[in-house]
């Protein structure tokens, strides 16, 4: 089997795996899934880092996940930039991600 292809199921492995016991956590009433979501962003980011230590999106997708695990769990109140301005700018980023990497 070829690194990159072990390397895929190791990030699908661990994206499943994270779900998973989030999902359970949620189910046992011991930590609500509506707050611990950004733990997927976070897992995707370390998954996408250890494929390529250089991957922007790796290291977007973390900071963007710790974000919102900061957000969501103390509270830190931050008005219309995370109903608004966020989502807008994460859509514009992956458009911009998506658009650039086609035309290399």
């Amino acid at each position: 089997m070829e690194p990159r292809a072990r390397r895929q199921i190791l990030t699908g492995g661990l994206i499943l795996i994270a779900l998973g016991v989030l999902i359970l956590l949620n189910s046992l009433n011991i930590y609500n899934f509506a707050k611990s979501w950004p733990v997927l962003l976070i897992v995707i980011s370390a998954a996408t880092l250890f494929q390529n230590v250089r991957d922007a999106v790796g290291w977007i997708i973390g900071a963007v996940g710790v974000a919102f695990l900061v957000f969501e769990n103390w509270y830190v109140k931050i008005g219309d930039l995370t109903t608004y301005v966020l989502p807008a700018l994460l859509i514009i980023l992956g458009a911009y991600m998506l658009f650039g990497r086609s035309k290399k």
